[in-house]
């Protein structure tokens, strides 16, 4: 394994430690050798059971059993779109709810291997919640900075308990993103845990596998949100390393999805710029309130190259979709993992009879619109009579 440019193939061997080309300024990526694919032995469960295809030392692992995610069916609201078999690949059942676990194994086992004394993250919300819980568990110092006034309580209140260092910076997330990529390129021993880190995305790109394990076959169509766009582009290179070892003959469709107010690689896509930012992005969906996303040109081609497709939903609709998704499904999903659903109630999705969405993080990390539009609750005195009273049964 090698670490590869994403923009003009430069190549960089794999202890050093850099986050971009310093040739051409590009984001990296993990490029496998030939021999890794063949006939890889997996064993085990949860993300290091793909070892074989992953960087690092399983042995020596950081991990909390994260993946192993369940894939559930959505019997209710598939036929309502038209769907023969839509899955819910529930990423709220990792370790601290979120997708970022499978990651975050990868990455901090990688800090730990480079003789990182530290580890940094910019976040709003889902990512500073697995960094501090996976550096808490080696004993690692994690320094986060959030986005002044812009992360959920749920997500805050974990960077806390498991004891990181938290500044709060007077700007959005991509203020934050550019300064702890700065303090991370000045001081060696600071080891930067967002997407743009290429090991990080390796431990995302196991959904992939697990997916087409799971259904035993590859999905004709995966949709998911985007926010700093890590997501979609690892999700992608896992499918195309599953084919590569000859464990699926075909790929799926890749849909990435944004808020209506904060859409920037949508709004790359359509003006085809070579540009990707929105100046004040605005949405509910904290995990994906993302101006300047680092990994927008592995999205693009994400999207691209699997004959994909993009679109945004308004905040209305991402409630309706949450709502939907707790009242007939049983799954409580944070604002973010519900745009999937929104757009597949708005836009449809044409020749695909299985289609997966993602769901990034549970429900519990950002519970405040609920209790904002939630009805007034009702009220009874300790009588049975009351009690039906207020039921409607008196």
């Amino acid at each position: 394994m090698i670490q590869r440019c994403f923009g003009c193939d430069a190549r960089f061997p794999l202890d050093r430690i850099i986050y971009t080309c310093d040739r051409c300024g590009a984001v990296l990526e993990i490029a496998l050798e030939a021999t890794d694919f063949d006939h890889p032995k997996f064993a085990g469960r949860g993300v290091w059971r793909y070892a074989p295809l992953l960087p690092g030392d399983a042995a020596n692992a950081v991990t909390m059993a994260e993946g192993a995610t369940g894939l559930h069916r959505c019997d209710r609201i598939g036929p309502e779109l038209g769907i023969s078999e839509l899955y819910l690949k529930n990423e709220g059942e990792n370790p601290t709810g979120s997708f970022k676990d499978r990651g975050m194994t990868v990455g901090l086992t990688r800090a730990v291997e480079l003789g990182a004394t530290a580890v940094a993250c910019a976040s709003t919300g889902n990512t500073s919640a697995s960094m501090a819980a996976y550096a808490a568990r080696r004993g690692i110092r994690a320094i986060v900075l959030i986005p002044g006034g812009q992360v959920a309580t749920g997500k805050l209140a974990q960077a806390i308990v498991h004891g990181a260092e938290i500044v709060q910076i007077d700007g959005n997330f991509d203020d934050a993103m550019r300064l702890v990529h700065e303090l991370s390129v000045e001081d060696g021993d600071i080891y930067l845990l967002n997407s743009i880190n290429p090991f990080r995305l390796e431990g995302q790109k196991t959904l992939a596998f697990e997916v087409c394990e799971t259904l035993g076959r590859c999905p004709d169509v995966v949709v998911l949100p985007m926010g700093n766009a890590g997501n979609i582009s690892a999700i992608w290179k896992g499918f195309k390393e599953f084919r590569r070892a000859g464990l699926i003959d075909r790929l799926p469709r890749m849909i990435g999805v944004q808020a209506e107010g904060a859409a920037p690689i949508v709004e790359t896509l359509r003006s085809r710029s070579e540009t990707c930012r929105v100046e004040r992005p605005e949405t509910i969906a904290t995990a994906i309130r993302i101006g300047a996303p680092v990994n927008w040109r592995k999205a693009v081609a994400a999207i691209q190259e699997s004959g994909g497709d993009c679109g945004t939903v308004t905040d209305d609709e991402i409630v309706a979709a949450q709502r939907d998704l707790a009242r007939r499904e049983g799954r409580f999903v944070e604002p973010a993992s519900a745009a999937p659903i929104a757009f597949l109630r708005k836009h449809g999705v044409v020749e695909a009879s299985t289609v997966v969405c993602v769901a990034t993080g549970h429900g519990l990390k950002d519970p405040d619109m609920v209790l904002k539009t939630s009805p007034t609750l009702i009220r009874a005195e300790p009588t049975l009579s009351s009690l039906r009273e207020a039921l409607g049964q008196a």
